[in-house]
This record gives structure tokens, C-alpha cells and sequence, in this order.
């Protein structure tokens, strides 16, 4: 049945005795939004690291050419 195993089903009554009927939908909306916040999370960090990358590199690319001026 949809792949479930009999120890699957097994623990699956363990949560609805445990939580109860009423709770389990209440508990899938709190686990989904807070993995939503998580990845949500993720995208900033990344995006966050891209932009200091290109602060060091830029960095890196004004040292290495300093300025050609005279000093008469």
C-alpha cells in the first residue's frame, strides 16, 4: 500500500495515538512552514556569501593594479 512497509504503518499509529487525530494536521503545517523558513534561510546565506566573494575579488583586483600616477 503506496510502499509502506508493516513497521511504517506501525510507527504511523504510534504518532496518531500519540498526537491524536486532531493534532497531526496542526503539527504537518508547523513542519512545513518551519521548513520553508529554513530554506527560505538557506537562499539568504548563500546569496550573502556570493556578494562578499565579489567584494574580495574586487579587492584582489585593486591590488593587484595599483595606480599609475606621476609625482612630478
Amino acid at each position: 500500500m503506496f510502499g509502506l512497509s508493516g513497521g511504517h504503518l506501525l510507527i504511523l499509529a504510534v504518532i496518531v495515538l500519540l498526537f491524536g487525530s486532531r493534532r497531526l494536521p496542526e503539527l504537518g503545517s508547523a513542519l512545513g512552514k518551519g521548513l520553508h523558513a529554513f530554506k527560505k534561510g538557506l537562499e539568504g546565506h548563500s546569496a550573502e556569501d556570493e556578494n562578499q566573494q565579489q567584494k574580495i575579488t574586487q579587492n584582489k583586483d585593486d591590488d593587484s593594479n595599483p595606480p599609475t600616477g606621476s609625482s612630478s
